[in-house]
């Protein structure tokens, strides 16, 4: 049992009944002189990995780079770990992801609950901790324990280990009663507390840090119970090999920090000002951006660039205000000076469609005119910086990070080295000087946030028209299966 297991087991407070569960299924990983076994020689003969998944924003996604999400990043570096392809079916609830591996995948990564108890599986060793939270409503009082939520409208999901905890809390605490889905994600959830149709949801912690941004109707409560453990799920009955190359690369994964790594970039974010932020926000996007969706999406056509994209630098710039003014004379939704504006050929800068059309083609000719050398998102974000900063500035620098040893072409670099234009000692080396360096780090991170929350949005009416769709007529209460309080 190598040591890291021991601690994290230790960390996360999983105590011994599930670590005596992990050594007698021989979840744990053995000295690499034993025999690959069956399975592990079958994915290496066939050359790929075919893996049993559900399309959620913690789990897999299409992003705009393509495929994305925390589990996808792992399932990705375990496939070229074993130097093989992947395949995934994403078409599942967390039910159908656990019956499809034991009838015909390799391995199930869908955001499951460790669950030794689980007939037909093998699980890999711990992953990360799922801290069962309960959230709120906002308006309604506050619960501070488990006896505050008589009387309260609860939902939670099927099969994803909040329902487990749930049923263990009742037992002790028979008057507890609430609902639970298989036909939904964490996202619908929130959405039925955020409108009204529950009151509260008990969900994993992480993924109401993924999502508080986008509802900011719903609170956090307290958590419930003992966190769970998420694991890979592998079929029983086809010998131990690929779960135990599994345990060996997640230990990799862990002795090197990249796991830490990757839970923070997935999960990590959660800036309480922000969130109150992302509300005004919200409020925007409903009352402001329909008067101007059809002049963004003018503008991407002619542009290239994704419409939600530029709608997050309009409202950076003038929270969709087309008359606009700063004090340094600048005007209108896509804030212009009047040296941009007539390179652009805008003649009234107070004009939504001119402005707009305007920043989106001054927003083209800045990332068209960066070095070849910068490339995918670091070009993005360097054009968006040099909308607010200037390109000569953006320059000035990319040549500091050059001379501290840096990549001038990485925008994580140049986002280090932007505030140091503050400075005397480095701006006084420059070609253009002085600059407020930090305000294009600000402009551009929250671009990208404006952005994610736009995105998300138009993905979730997507996905709202496709249910309805899938359902027609169907009572909104069918989605719910209820579990009466047990006295």
């Amino acid at each position: 049992m190598p040591a890291s297991l021991f601690a994290h087991l230790r960390r996360h407070r999983r105590g011994y009944l599930t670590l005596c569960a992990l050594l007698l299924l021989g979840l744990v990983p053995d000295p690499p002189d034993r025999s690959p076994g069956p399975h592990l020689e079958a994915v290496r003969e066939r050359d790929f990995l075919s893996i049993q998944t559900r399309n959620t924003p913690t789990t897999y996604y299409e992003g705009r780079e393509g495929p994305t999400g925390f589990e996808y990043e792992l399932m990705r570096r375990f496939a070229d770990h074993l130097g093989v392809s992947l395949t995934l079916d994403a078409d599942h609830n967390i039910a159908g992801v656990l019956e499809a591996v034991r009838e015909e995948g390799d391995l199930g990564a869908a955001a499951l609950p460790l669950d030794p108890t689980q007939p037909g599986l093998l699980f890999s060793r711990p992953i990360m901790p799922l801290q069962p939270l309960l959230v709120y409503r906002r308006g309604l009082p506050p619960p501070q324990g488990i006896d505050d939520l008589a009387g309260l409208e609860i939902g939670t999901l099927s099969d994803t280990g909040t329902d487990r905890v749930m049923r263990e809390l009742q037992a002790e605490h028979p008057h507890l009663g609430w609902k639970e889905s298989d036909d939904m994600e964490v996202a619908a959830l929130l959405g039925q507390v955020a409108d009204g149709r529950l009151d509260a949801a008990v969900v994993f912690e992480h993924q109401f840090r993924l999502n508080r941004l986008f509802f900011p109707e719903v609170e956090d409560g307290f958590r419930l119970g003992k966190p769970l453990s998420l694991a890979w799920a592998f079929p029983a009955g086809q010998g131990l090999g690929l779960v135990r190359e599994a345990n060996r690369f997640l230990d990799q994964l862990q002795g090197s920090g990249l796991l830490e790594r990757l839970e923070t970039r997935y999960f990590g974010r959660d800036n309480y000002l922000e969130y109150v932020g992302a509300r005004t926000f919200i409020g925007h996007v409903h009352a402001r951006l329909p008067d101007y969706t059809a002049l963004f999406r003018e503008a991407a056509r002619g542009s290239g660039f994704d419409w939600k994209l530029l709608a997050a630098v309009g409202y950076q710039e003038s929270h969709w205000r087309p008359r606009a003014t700063s004090p340094t004379g600048v005007r209108g939704l896509m804030m212009l000076t009047n040296a941009t504006a007539a390179e652009m050929d805008v003649d009234n800068r107070l004009d939504p469609a001119q402005s707009i059309g305007g920043g989106a083609r001054y927003l083209r000719g800045l990332k068209d005119r960066l070095p070849e050398s910068i490339t995918g998102e670091d070009r993005l974000f360097m054009a968006l910086a040099a909308y607010n900063v200037g390109l000569g500035h953006l320059y000035d620098a990319r040549r500091l990070v050059e001379s501290r040893g840096g990549d001038p072409d990485a925008w994580a670099d140049v986002r280090d080295a932007l505030p140091l234009l503050q400075e005397r000692e480095w701006f006084s080396q420059t070609r253009h000087g002085y600059a407020r360096g930090g305000e294009p780090v600000i402009y551009v991170r929250n671009i990208r946030r404006y952005y994610e929350i736009l995105a998300y949005v138009d993905r979730s009416q997507q996905q709202f028209h496709q249910l309805n769709a899938r359902l027609p007529g169907e009572a909104e209460s069918g989605l719910f299966d209820l579990v009466p309080p047990s006295s």
